[in-house]
């Protein structure tokens, strides 16, 4: 009789440790699988990463989406998530190097600094008025603002009455009353402050819409080089570059991409900027020239990638691009960074050689795995230029529209 209570009490023990160890395991992967999912119609939901996790149900056909549970071994419930149905579309992949040109949407205020009035006392108009590095100044004295030397104008012919701005600052627009100060030292009304109108670099383009001209490049947003803001843009042109040498990167200093912008028409027009890279139009003639010799790939879903090789597409010297042997190291569906969901490693020593790795002006160089486009270089760790963040193709792929 006793023996018999001792196997059962190891027994009740033994299948409680597996318990504990099963449901252990299931918040263990809770945490790392992600909260939605875009997945093609009336296919069922798998995550490349994870093959030990099956999917129970599915959304309803023609539906915007449904919720899904996601289980360990299609036995222990581990996490439900929504799952929307969608067409994968079919984009060419980029690879090649392009210059941007920006207009912003009114003027940036990159730093500010006192002005000498007539009896030698020093100060700051802009920040007696509220003004900060950063805000966006869209209207001066009702007058919309495309430039610098408006702005100066309009300042300069004040006369020394207030100027009426209006300011954006992170999203929130308010008014404020500059009152000019005059230089004797430059015979001017002055506002204390400096402004930028224009942005120009270099890029590398992620994907084209072959159907509507529409292409993403960069993978991340352009900012400012001063205040780290993103730049608001009012209009702008991406144009042909040519590779003319590479600075390599090396533990501690990155490198870059060195370009010519080359004279001619551009490729077509730029009109977004977002957390998710610069999106535009291209031109007829441009759509031709660009995707002559482009492979197309459907788009990957982030739940298709997997850790282990793949291909970045990329042009580190002239204007063609090449493929290069790449590790995905590590996928991060929960990213509080739209644009850092991925770790690569280049594992390519054509491409280290040549550069050190991932430099500036590969952002956006797309990377396929088994036979998808998956995601683009997004930025380097400075500690080891051969490995980086990049995007998921499916976040970029959203701006398109």
């Amino acid at each position: 009789m006793r023996l018999r209570r001792s196997i059962s009490r190891l027994t009740a023990a033994a299948l409680s440790a597996a318990l504990i160890g099963a449901f252990g395991m299931a918040e263990y992967y809770s945490g790392r699988l992600p909260e939605h999912m875009t997945a093609e119609a009336g296919s069922p939901v798998r995550i490349a990463e994870y093959p030990e996790i099956s999917c129970c149900g599915y959304p309803v056909p023609g539906s915007d989406g449904g919720r899904v549970t996601l289980s360990l071994y299609g036995a222990i419930p581990v996490k439900c998530v929504e799952v929307r149905e969608a067409e994968a579309p079919v984009l060419a992949a980029g690879g090649m190097p392009f210059g941007i040109k920006l207009l912003m949407k009114g003027v940036m205020v990159t730093g500010t600094g006192d002005v000498t009035g007539e009896n030698g006392s020093k100060v700051c108009p802009a920040e007696e008025c509220g003004i900060e590095k950063g805000d966006i100044i869209c209207l001066a004295n009702g007058e919309e603002l495309t430039s610098n030397g408006q702005l100066r104008r309009i300042i300069a012919e004040s006369g020394g009455h207030d100027v009426r701005l209006t300011v954006n600052r992170g999203g929130t627009e308010f008014t404020a009353a500059l009152s000019p100060v005059y230089s004797p030292e430059n015979g001017t009304w002055q506002g204390g402050m400096w402004v930028r109108d224009s942005v120009a670099g270099i890029g590398t383009v992620t994907f084209i819409d072959t159907k509507t001209g529409r292409f993403a490049g960069l993978g991340h947003p352009i900012c400012d080089s001063d205040t780290g803001e993103l730049v608001p843009v009012s209009s702008g042109e991406a144009v042909p570059v040519e590779i003319s040498g590479t600075k390599r990167g090396e533990k501690g200093l990155p490198g870059e991409l060195r370009g010519i912008f080359l004279r001619g028409g551009a490729y077509g027009s730029l009109d977004r900027n977002t957390d998710c890279g610069i999106y535009g139009s291209l031109s007829e003639a441009s759509l031709e020239e660009l995707t002559a010799d482009c492979e197309e790939y459907p788009l990957g879903y982030s739940q298709d990638i997997r850790t282990g090789s793949a291909e970045l597409i990329s042009t580190v010297s002239g204007s063609k691009p090449e493929h290069y042997t790449v590790e995905i190291e590590s996928i991060d569906f929960g990213s509080s960074d739209s644009t850092k969901n991925m770790v690569i490693r280049i594992t390519d020593s054509r491409l280290i050689s040549a550069s050190g790795g991932i430099v500036q002006g590969m952002s956006g160089s797309p990377i396929v795995q088994d036979g998808k486009l998956i995601g683009a270089v997004t930025h380097v760790f400075v500690a080891d230029p051969t490995r980086g963040y990049a995007i998921f193709a499916e976040n970029m792929a959203e701006g398109l529209d």
